[in-house]
């Protein structure tokens, strides 16, 4: 079995507890007037947006709704891992073209000043037992996979990171520029679907930019979700629900199915850098494994020319990395094997389904971060999407972020894309160096600190 310990969060508040006490026993408690005028009194508690003021973080994702769930949970006084599951489940309701619940991703964690060093999940969705129907899917695996993450590595509550996307959801997420791309790709094809034309149509034509959604039945999904738990919807009452609903659809999900699909905890793929004894930990499925031998040439040769895959008309994915102030970070690459997956919403629950794996080439989900394994302290993690020219981002952006301490300084050949964080002179260590970007060319956003 796998090690189990958790990143803490930082005690942020002990500096200013400590004098505050002292103030109160040196000058009585007549003075806690004058000391709540010093610290104010209607600063936000603990655990709430903004009660953790200076530096943060960072976060970057591809959809700006989803990284500002993450810097909330930030500025909240959650840790890395925590703002991540913010990230991918406000994803499932604002890109869920891309990273839907139905989908599934991969993943790195450092934990930083730990000896156990960074891990690798993946929990890409997986094929069911039969391939009859008309639309097979992937067995879902974005909530476990989180979870998992989560239960070895988050400091808040479960519930309550996926609580703001269960709000969204139900009382209406602004459709992106991002999202209002992937629907315009797709058009009538998903329009079939009389779920999906209701949510992402009006008058028969895809929602734009700026439209306010409503996902009435994906917010009770995720209200179930959060009082019942993850396992419910793997293998209770709601897990027989959407294995009934696939049948509907074309889709052939078990309950066997659910209940067998498992996220996976490892070694990620390590790599020496030529960089200050630096190393890099790579996602472990195809994509991080092409990312970590690109990788490598370039370390022998920074001006060396990397091919992509070879392939054509890969799987869109999408990606995203958050660090904590306290050095903690995450990468991650998530897909729906399809853009869109599917195009089918089980009824009822507001699962979009991805496309199953097999049916097409299995998408590119390539993440990596940089660390120096003698200090302990993170230098860079970096997401890459794009197709065939995902693992190829990464290996490029991550190169580059080492070589020039910034940010995104010369972008990923077409059509790659990515997520950057880099910190040059580390962190713990030096939170001045910390910079974050995301591809230009995209529609994300890159916060941080105030």
């Amino acid at each position: 079995m796998p090690h189990t310990y958790r990143i803490k969060t930082p005690a942020f508040t002990f500096g200013r507890s400590v004098l505050l006490g002292a103030s109160l026993l040196l000058a009585g408690c007549s003075t806690i007037d004058r000391v709540t005028s010093v610290f104010g009194s209607d600063a936000p508690a603990l655990g709430t947006p903004g009660s953790v003021k200076g530096f943060l973080g960072h976060v970057v994702s591809d959809e700006p709704q989803a990284t500002l769930a993450g810097r909330n949970t930030l500025s909240a006084g959650g840790n890395a891992v925590d703002a991540m599951v913010a990230v991918g489940s406000t994803l499932w309701a604002s890109l869920p073209s891309r990273a839907g619940i139905g989908g599934g991703g991969e993943c790195v964690v450092f934990p930083a000043k730990s000896a156990g060093g960074p891990q690798a999940f993946s929990f890409p969705t997986s094929a069911p037992r039969s391939l009859a129907g008309e639309r097979p899917a992937g067995v879902p695996m974005m909530a476990r996979g989180l979870f998992l993450m989560h239960a070895r590595f988050g400091s808040q509550k479960f519930e309550q990171l996926i609580g703001p996307a269960e709000a969204q959801a139900r009382f209406g997420i602004t459709v992106s520029r991002a999202f209002a791309r992937d629907l315009a790709v797709v058009g009538p094809a998903l329009a079939a679907d009389p779920s999906a034309a209701a949510i992402y149509f009006r008058n028969g034509q895809p929602v734009v930019e700026g439209t306010a959604i409503i996902q009435t039945e994906l917010a009770a999904t995720l209200g179930q979700l959060r009082s019942a738990g993850v396992g419910d919807f793997y293998q209770g009452a709601f897990a027989r629900r959407l294995a009934d609903g696939s049948q509907s659809v074309g889709a052939n999900i078990s309950l066997d199915d659910l209940r067998g699909g498992l996220p996976k905890q490892s070694a990620p793929v390590l790599v020496a850098s030529r960089f200050n004894g630096d190393q890099v930990a790579f996602t472990t499925g195809a994509g991080g494994m092409a990312a970590a031998a690109m990788f490598q040439t370039l370390a022998r040769d920074p001006q060396a020319t990397l091919p992509d895959d070879g392939g054509m008309g890969l799987p869109a994915s999408t990606s995203a990395v958050t660090l904590d102030n306290a050095g903690n970070a995450v990468a991650c690459a998530f897909s729906m094997n399809n853009l869109f997956g599917t195009g089918r919403i089980v009824p009822g629950t507001g699962v979009l389904l991805a496309a199953t794996p097999g049916q097409n080439s299995a998408p590119q989900l390539s993440a990596a971060i940089a660390f120096n394994p003698a200090l302990r302290v993170f230098r860079a993690a970096v997401g890459g999407s794009g197709q065939q020219g995902a693992a190829r981002a990464t290996a490029s952006a991550m190169a580059q972020t080492l070589i020039t301490a910034q940010a995104l300084q010369a972008l990923p050949a077409e059509p790659g894309r990515a997520n950057v964080i880099g910190c040059s002179r580390y962190l713990p260590g030096s939170e001045g160096s910390c910079v974050a970007a995301t591809d230009p060319r995209g529609a994300g956003l890159s916060a941080g600190s105030n």
